[in-house]
């Protein structure tokens, strides 16, 4: 069972039903609302019945409040009272937010058994009639368009972000590449790199990747931190000797003539003995190329661009030494040595369904798109029906993902996470955006993502400063 999040999760059950501690294990403080603290605010304690008007008040606002910002609340009262569920569900659905409820389904025997042991029980009769109306309340909560979920005592509690369980091969999950966006290197820039990538082969990653631009860029970091050119950065990890797959994700068509491109990527798949990948885009900020010197097309140029670097780069990489002849591309001879040691991926970065997912059917060996499901089922139809307009096998292009994921070791270190990066985005939407999560909800998120039919994730994190946090994701790296 999993839950919704964001979203309002009502809690219903009768007092001792465990509501309170179901919600501790599985949520942050501030994300819970509860009539009972609130009462020992406004009042003399939890029990201060004659508080429980300001109480409510209270609670109503922090739900409006928290719901209209796209933000989880999880709301512990008896939620037994028709009227004040339904105010609470208008706040939440005002907000596109779903509604569950979550329904305590304990004994009774346990339930009076908790009670007693209270120094403020229940009076018995009141708790009698309240163990009756939860019976009840499941077929009314249905009614009203909630999604009911009832947790029986003698079963495991539903989280937001179940455990995935490490089968004992270690065979399934997708090929998880490391990519690298900020370079936060201080005073050592290549042990800092060096260190990045032992971090990574020792975590299991399949491979590293580095962004290529040539200033930095707004959605990563300042434009005055450093970012190196990624083929002579990637020249220094190949020394390393590990069994990383080395490559960039993506190379601009509009940075390098083809050629060049196709020689870098060549010679560092020698060095890497045969593991190097090339990502090759059309690029798309202007910023950086008028401050280098470079053209910046419009769209459709630098599509064309970019489906005659992908042509180029595939027929320099082919056998042989003899002319070469295509649809965009006339070469007088085809020498390029060293070649690639084996069959070098090309990955065709971008969504673009008319031109990108075409040059990607014709000349990549896969493509790499954004780490949503609905995208990724969208665009591999668009990409498949490609493949037999050029009379390709679609299975001879892979879908891969970019995923710019944030991770956080728990609930609380999660969200601490969210509001040290969001800059002025609303906390729930930067966290949708990111994914937000710990590992055990990104380990199920991959894994749908894989029976979506993607064969490589590669990871970026917001907050990747040093080793420590290639380590602090390390459960998501399983080959």
């Amino acid at each position: 069972m999993r839950l919704p999040d964001p979203a309002l999760v009502l809690l219903v059950g009768a007092p001792g039903s465990g509501k309170s501690t179901w919600a501790a294990g599985r949520f942050r403080d501030v994300e819970i609302v509860s009539s009972d603290a609130l009462r020992a605010v406004v009042g003399s304690g939890t029990a201060d019945l004659d508080a429980s008007d300001d109480a409510f008040r209270l609670l109503d606002q922090i739900v409006e409040g928290r719901t209209r910002r796209g933000l989880t609340v999880v709301v512990d009262t008896l939620g037994l009272d028709p009227d004040r569920r339904a105010t609470w569900a208008a706040a939440a659905r005002r907000s596109s937010l779903p509604t569950v409820a979550v329904v305590l389904d304990t004994p009774a025997s346990v339930c009076r058994s908790r009670n007693a042991g209270r120094d403020r029980p229940v009076p018995r009769r009141v708790l009698d009639a309240q163990l009756g109306r939860v019976r009840e309340v499941p077929d009314e909560l249905r009614r009203e368009g909630w999604d009911v979920r009832v947790v029986a005592h003698d079963e495991p509690s539903p989280a937001v972000a179940p455990r995935l369980e490490t089968p004992e091969d270690g065979t399934t999950g997708p090929q998880v590449v490391l990519q690298i966006g900020r370079f936060p290197w201080g005073s050592e820039p290549l042990e800092w790199l060096r260190d990045m990538a032992r971090a990574a082969d020792s975590a299991g990653f399949a491979g590293v990747a580095l962004m290529d631009h040539l200033i930095q860029i707004p959605q990563v970091d300042r434009s005055w931190e450093p970012i190196p050119e990624p083929w002579v950065a990637l020249g220094a990890v190949a020394a390393l000797g590990t069994d990383l797959r080395l490559g960039t994700l993506c190379t601009p068509a509009s940075f390098r003539a083809p050629g060049v491109i196709a020689k870098a990527a060549a010679t560092l798949d020698v060095l890497c003995r045969g593991r190097a990948f090339c990502g090759l885009g059309a690029g798309w900020w202007e910023r950086e190329h008028a401050a280098y010197g470079l053209q910046f097309g419009p769209t459709a140029r630098r599509m064309d661009d970019l489906a005659v670097a992908a042509e180029t780069v595939k027929a320099l990489w082919a056998p042989g030494t003899r002319a070469y002849t295509g649809e965009h591309v006339t070469l007088p001879e085809t020498t390029c040595y060293p070649r690639p040691v084996g069959a070098l991926p090309l990955v065709i970065g971008g969504g673009g369904e008319q031109r990108t997912l075409r040059v990607a059917a014709r000349w990549g060996d896969a493509c790499n798109v954004r780490a949503d499901l609905d995208t990724v089922q969208r665009k591999s139809e668009v990409l498949r029906r490609h493949c037999h307009e050029v009379g390709r096998p679609p299975e001879e292009v892979a879908v891969t993902v970019l995923d710019v994921a944030v991770v956080g070791t728990d609930r609380d270190d999660t969200w601490t996470r969210v509001e040290r990066h969001r800059g002025r985005t609303r906390a729930a939407t930067y966290a949708a955006r990111h994914h937000a999560g710990e590992a055990a909800a990104h380990r199920e998120r991959h894994g749908r993502l894989v029976d979506a039919g993607v064969s490589t994730v590669f990871l970026a994190l917001p907050d990747l400063d040093g080793p420590e946090d290639v380590e602090r994701v390390a459960a998501l790296a399983r080959r």
